[in-house]
């Protein structure tokens, strides 16, 4: 293979992952603006039930898989995971109503960087968790001001990154058990705890038929353009390059928030996601990885994709 060849190649899956990034966050700035009309609790059920309409089509989770039996009990895994999906949309949906994009995004951000650095004890580690401190200091409203955070917002968006954190860990066991069917299976179930919530919420109001289009502009740029994009992108790029790039999402959601929603940050916030920013990519570039990598996850708001 030719140098130029050997450039291309790389190019190409990150131009795709950036394009999946700029999607995802597209997509949560159009279901930005169904809030007045279904409130974040109706966006989530739209979000989730159309996404796994489309996961179910795509990956047929009732096809049988004969190198892979679950385990006994591991049905719960499933459920698990299957509810910190559907908490982890349905905060960070919430903390939308009141944060910006990009900060929110960061904020969400913590809770798998936090799973990551806990697999390590080095020195290095210590710096990424200080600039966390650091950024979330200077994200967070630890005093009133014109560009302060609205705190209730703000811990919508921890508790998203909260529940992220255990998407992963359940979402170990349950791919582990399940294999690519506990995706479409995981969105199943936090389908069915979200789309009562949604209606209990909005009512009538979330079977308008003049929401859809835009519902299913969300489904699709949140979900199916990005994970098929992002799944050839994992397929030709190594998984620490994978975590390096995506670590600069929670930038492209503020440029998005920006562009989108008009959502303007003082220039400390910038900063606070600076530093978010750079603790992620340094953990991704500095962390102690598996000498065999079997599975790598990716969540972005509700896929886990296995290599």
């Amino acid at each position: 293979m030719s140098l130029k060849d050997k450039k291309s190649s790389v190019l190409v899956p990150i131009i795709l992952l950036l394009i999946a990034m700029l999607s995802i966050q597209g997509g949560a700035s159009l279901a930005k603006t169904l809030f007045p009309a279904v409130g974040a609790q109706g966006v989530t059920a739209y979000r989730l039930f159309l996404g796994t309409i489309i996961l179910m089509i795509f990956l047929r989770p009732w096809r049988k898989q004969t190198t892979r039996t679950p385990a006994p009990g591991a049905c719960w895994w499933l459920v698990a995971y299957g509810l910190s999906l559907g908490g982890m949309n349905l905060l960070f949906y919430m903390s939308l109503r009141t944060v910006p994009l990009g900060i929110a995004v960061a904020l969400e951000f913590i809770g798998p960087l936090a799973v990551a650095m806990c697999s390590s004890r080095r020195v290095v580690d210590f710096l990424w968790i200080g600039l966390v401190i650091v950024g979330l200091g200077l994200l967070l409203p630890l005093r009133q001001s014109v560009n302060g955070i609205d705190p209730v917002g703000a811990c919508y968006a921890l508790g998203a990154g909260f529940f992220w954190a255990l998407y992963i860990v359940f979402g170990q066991r349950a791919g582990a058990n399940y294999g690519t069917r506990s995706v479409a299976l995981g969105a199943l179930v936090a389908t069915i705890i979200a789309v009562p919530i949604g209606v209990a919420h909005a009512g009538s109001d979330l079977f308008a038929l003049s929401l859809l289009p835009v519902a299913i502009g969300v489904a699709i740029l949140s979900t199916a353009l990005p994970y098929s994009l992002e799944m050839v992108a994992l397929t030709r790029l190594p998984a620490q390059t994978f975590g390096t790039l995506t670590s600069l999402e929670p930038a492209i959601g503020a440029l998005s928030g920006l562009i989108f929603l008009n959502e303007t940050l003082s220039w400390m916030q910038w900063m606070g996601l600076f530093a978010v920013i750079v603790a992620s990519m340094g953990a991704s570039l500095t962390i102690k990885r598996k000498t065999k990598l079997e599975t790598v996850e990716i969540e972005k708001g509700g896929v886990v994709l296995d290599k």
